[in-house]
């Protein structure tokens, strides 16, 4: 008969401080104490569950009471003390768990067990487990003998919730934190695990469980058996994918290409996809604000550290991050930080996140190809509609096809406004020079809304990169509003988009300190910033911004560049609440008073 399986949680678990997994400083920190004799009374071991706190706490009591300790301070797992406690029938360890036995009856059975001194070695060690749980009267019940203890009593608490505890009993204790344990940290312990079993795994496998378990190394083995029972000894990435109900990172790196190409469609069927393989969209919100911020931190190698992962999978979020800016990954987070948190409340749940992955679309897409503009050109190149409206003498269907002057056009010439103009129709190509300067000069009632329309776009036209300028363009892209306006008009104008636009908080904290300079004609300003980032952020706003300026002041030529200062710039500092009075107290003294008298002040 085959012996006994034992879960990995219990077969691996530490026995020595060097197989702690993820605790170094820690470790060292007990193993000095232990071969310096300087001893607490009392230690409070606190941190996330399944980092190795009972674990180090059981080491550290058995190495104490070690007869023969090795030169790095580990138990020697000889001597009887060392076998007995191996063998778990050690009396001069005892364990109390707190969330079960909280009341003040069991707090009085361990101080009269604290009583008894220990009959072999030199330490009676009493462990107590999620102290936290303890009652109010039992903390009250334990404090004068966790303060007063025999020489040979040493308390070792442990808890998750460190905030729990009241202070008498903190600052009765060392405090030891434990971190949790790093991604690649629990890869290499896994893949000792997998050598011990004769497991196979790959190695995206196990950093898609070592992820899954979220720090606790205890979570990390649990999550390994259950994965390798249902693979029979050979894990791949897929599997572990399919046990642990993980949705694929290559889902979300697909979604950032649809964002970076603006194609709505795509991320919709993406998403339609994720749902049919039944994962909770919630959930997949959750998953893309964390792969947004993955990217985010990849985008720079000050930060790429923060990243969790194999190298393989980091340099696939490096190579992506760059095709992405600063102000994207913001935004991004923003509105599916919002996303989530209006998950709970929305009526149709499924339109909801839809409707962040089309704003996520259209962050990126319409910077780069406004979709107004092909049409706008479109209307520019195409004078021919206008011509029935400005000239009644010379209809656009014969002026296009005939190359002589029509018969039928003789009666019409009484029925011209302009009586200079001649009865006969003019040559083609002479009509078609005369025709687009004459609706700015004299434009029927009918027609004035069509080309208003056209011309009230400029900017758009002119800005469109690389497109080919005709000569139809040109005269239809001539700016219409040339009203002179004064540099103060500029600046109420310029503090005017600022307050409409609190949301573009990282533009508006420029332009409060980099507002425009005049340049080189009335309608030239200037734009001073402080960085090479500031611009960049300007410049992918400056369109809409420079929509908005010429509208305030009725001006279609209006130009801003922007550069960064030769020079540092000084911005402001944005005062705090008490800052703020305290600089009044200093320009008026009597406000010290007016304060008293009103019984004022900051909360």
């Amino acid at each position: 008969m085959s012996d006994k399986y034992i879960v990995s949680a219990r077969k691996y678990r530490p026995a020595t401080f060097r197989s702690v997994v993820g605790q170094p400083s820690l470790t060292h920190t007990l193993k000095s104490a232990i071969a310096s004799g300087r001893l607490a009374h009392a230690y409070l071991f606190c941190g996330p569950r399944g980092v190795g706190k009972t674990t180090c706490a059981r080491i550290f009591a058995k190495t104490i009471n070690c007869e023969h300790p090795t030169p790095e301070g580990e138990a020697c797992n000889e001597c009887p003390s060392c076998l007995a406690f191996n063998e778990q029938r050690s009396y001069n360890i005892n364990e109390l768990d707190a969330a079960s036995n909280n009341s003040v009856d069991n707090i009085r059975d361990l101080t009269e067990q604290v009583r008894i001194p220990p009959q072999t070695g030199r330490y009676r060690v009493f462990i107590i487990d999620e102290v936290h749980m303890l009652s109010q009267a039992a903390f009250n019940a334990f404090l004068k003998t966790l303060e007063e203890p025999p020489e040979y009593a040493i308390f070792i608490l442990a808890t998750t919730e460190k905030q729990k505890v009241i202070p008498t009993i903190l600052s009765r204790c060392q405090i030891y934190d434990f971190a949790r344990i790093t991604v690649p940290d629990i890869v290499q312990q896994l893949q000792y695990v997998c050598e011990q079993e004769n497991i196979e795994a790959e190695p995206a496998a196990l950093n898609v469980i070592a992820q899954k378990a979220d720090g606790a190394m205890r979570d990390a083995l649990s999550i390994f058996d259950q994965v390798a029972a249902s693979t029979e000894g050979h894990i791949t990435y897929q599997s572990a994918l399919d046990n642990l109900n993980v949705l694929d990172y290559d889902y979300y790196f697909r979604l950032v290409d649809t964002f970076l190409a603006g194609d709505v469609m795509q991320a919709l069927l993406i998403y339609k996809e994720i749902r049919d393989k039944g994962f909770d969209s919630q959930f997949f919100v959750n998953g893309l604000a964390q792969h947004l911020r993955d990217l985010m931190v990849a985008s720079t190698p000050q930060t790429r550290k923060l990243l969790e992962m194999n190298d393989e999978v980091a340099s696939r979020y490096g190579q992506q991050s760059t095709k992405l800016s600063p102000a994207f990954y913001y935004r991004a987070l923003d509105l599916c930080n919002s996303c989530d948190l209006n998950y709970r409340n929305a009526s149709s749940k499924q339109l909801l996140v839809e409707l962040t992955l089309v704003k996520l679309c259209q962050l990126v897409a319409p910077m780069q190809q406004p979709a107004a503009q092909p049409s706008l050109q479109k209307i520019a190149a195409q004078p021919a509609p206008q011509q029935p409206r400005t000239a009644q003498t010379a209809p656009a269907p014969p002026v296009a096809k005939a190359p002589t002057p029509q018969a039928p056009q003789a009666p019409q010439a009484p029925q011209t406004p302009q009586p200079q103009q001649p009865p006969q129709a003019p040559h083609p190509a002479q009509a078609a020079q005369a025709m687009p300067p004459r609706p700015a000069a004299q434009p029927s009632a009918n027609a004035r809304p069509r080309p208003r329309a056209v011309g009230n776009e400029p900017r758009i036209m002119v800005n469109v990169p690389n497109a080919p300028v005709t000569q139809q363009q040109t005269t239809a892209a001539t700016p219409q509003r040339t009203q002179p306006f004064t540099a103060q008009q500029l600046l109420d104008a310029w503090q005017s988009y600022i307050d409409q636009h609190p949301q573009e908080r990282a533009l508006c904290t420029t332009m409060s300190y980099a507002t425009p300079q005049p340049g080189n004609s009335p309608e030239h300003y200037v734009m001073t910033v402080g960085s090479p980032a500031e611009q960049k952020n300007v410049e992918e706003y400056k369109t809409a911004l420079l929509k908005f300026l010429s509208d305030a002041v009725k001006n279609d030529r209006l130009m801003l560049d922007v550069k960064v200062s030769e020079v540092p710039i000084d911005t402001p500092k944005i005062l705090s609440p008490r800052e703020v009075v305290e600089q009044i107290k200093q320009h008026n003294p009597n406000f010290t008073q007016f304060l008293k008298d009103f019984d004022l002040g900051l909360a």
